[in-house]
């Protein structure tokens, strides 16, 4: 989750991830921050993020990113 976070950080500076709980909704992420982030995702996790991946449940908030990116690790 930390690897998670500071990734995060990087594409969105300032924000404290830890505690949003709608970033999609609070206009924090939008599209291309959200494409930008799976790229970086599947870099640094080594995982493949498929475009069925891509539906706002999954970035409303850091656990629920990170829970995905568990499931493209299975």
């Amino acid at each position: 989750m930390e690897d998670l976070i500071k990734l995060l950080n990087e594409v969105k500076p300032g924000v404290d991830f830890t505690k949003e709980n709608d970033l999609i909704g609070s206009g924090i992420l939008d599209s291309l921050s959200i494409i930008q982030l799976v790229t970086r995702i599947n870099d640094e996790f080594d995982v493949e993020i498929t475009p069925l991946d891509l539906v706002p449940e999954n970035f409303q908030s850091a656990e629920t990113i990170y829970a995905m990116i568990q499931n493209a690790e299975d």
